[in-house]
């Protein structure tokens, strides 16, 4: 690293700190436009939102927009240098164009990691602390409501039913159990009432008919009391918005894992969160080389061109990854293969114009 290369990586970091640094400050005005009847409403003092909400906010914002602002910041900086005739003076001294986008790389390196321990630890908790505050202060509403008519599959045979349930009593009615393997049902469990024993950590059940099925055969048993072991937890029947954003990715594996073992169905949602933190780290040293590209070469036009280009790739990176996880979320599509296929084409796009840059 020479200086040249330091006072181009300082220009990379310092532009990208500032140009977040406005994002999160207008991120934030907006988020308070539309929470503020709720903050009042919360009665709560100005250091307990601070600390119970936008400690939480802040990172998560941050880090989903982590990648444009990268790719707005290099070419801004770049466009300004190339603007001076900079780069023009870079080259024309024996420096290649390879050799010039050295400490482009070292800084996307720099940011893709920390973007990548970001989405796996810190963000996550984060998200954590943000979505807590709103469950109590923003969506209260929802989340005292009672659940109606739940069925839940959990495990690869069985499937409960809740009639009613109150996640503030943890305790239901009109419970009903049912094993099923293949096309026959083995057996069939039905409650009027069914609560939560956290002692002995079994769920209680009330006015209870077990129907037992062995081909031909049925038998039936009626108790007005007993107690179940079930791999099904109260914490699991709260419905919780992008409950998958809220877990570190070894929490969110070893979910996955009990989810698969369990034969959940829609599992493609996890899947996507998964592997979207790591292309998104990705993303950031596709999107850093592209704009230093672009932005390098000197235009009539000027920075304001640069940044009208870097506005339209922006666009169609975000519109290619909404539309390859909502095909994966909603269709068949390889979640592995949908959080990927942005990228794919956005580093091909890279290679492209790398090839054609004049050197």
């Amino acid at each position: 690293m020479t200086k040249i290369d330091w006072y181009i990586l300082r220009k990379f970091i310092s532009t990208f700190i500032y140009s977040l640094s406005i994002l999160l400050v207008i991120s934030i005005v907006i988020d308070i436009t539309e929470k503020i009847d709720d903050f009042m409403n919360s009665n709560l003092s100005f250091y307990r939102i601070v600390v119970d909400y936008y400690f939480g906010f802040i990172p998560y914002i941050a880090a989903l927009l982590f990648p444009l602002f990268i790719f707005i910041s290099v070419i801004f900086f770049t466009s300004k240098m190339a603007y001076r005739t900079e780069i023009v003076a870079i080259l024309c001294s024996g420096v290649s164009f390879r050799r010039f986008l050295r400490p482009y790389w070292v800084g996307a390196f720099l940011f893709g990691g920390l973007l990548w321990a970001g989405n796996r630890w810190t963000v996550p908790t984060a998200n954590r602390v943000r979505n807590k505050f709103e469950n109590v202060y923003v969506d209260r509403k929802k989340a005292q409501e009672n659940l109606y008519d739940k069925t839940m599959r959990i495990d690869s045979f069985t499937y409960v039913t809740f009639g009613s349930y109150d996640p503030n009593y943890k305790s239901g009615g009109n419970f009903l159990l049912e094993d099923i393997r293949g096309q026959q049902m083995d057996l069939k469990m039905k409650a009027d009432r069914i609560s939560w024993d956290s002692v002995a950590g079994k769920w209680k059940l009330s006015s209870v008919t077990i129907r037992t099925i062995n081909g031909l055969k049925e038998h039936w048993v009626n108790s007005p009391d007993t107690a179940i072991k079930i791999p099904l937890r109260p914490e699991e029947m709260k419905e919780e918005k992008n409950k998958e954003q809220s877990m570190t990715t070894p929490e969110l594996n070893k979910y996955i894992h009990r989810e698969e073992l369990k034969g959940a169905e829609g599992l493609n949602v996890l899947y996507v969160e998964r592997y979207r933190r790591t292309s998104s780290a990705a993303a950031v040293v596709i999107l850093t080389l592209i704009g230093a590209i672009i932005a390098s070469k000197k235009v009539r036009g000027g920075s304001g061109l640069h940044l009208a280009v870097g506005i339209v790739i922006s666009a169609s990176y975000i519109i290619f990854l909404q539309f390859s996880t909502v095909f994966s979320i909603k269709a068949s599509l390889n979640p592995l293969l949908a959080v990927w296929i942005p990228n794919v084409m956005f580093g091909i796009l890279a290679l492209w114009l790398y090839f054609r840059a004049p050197k």
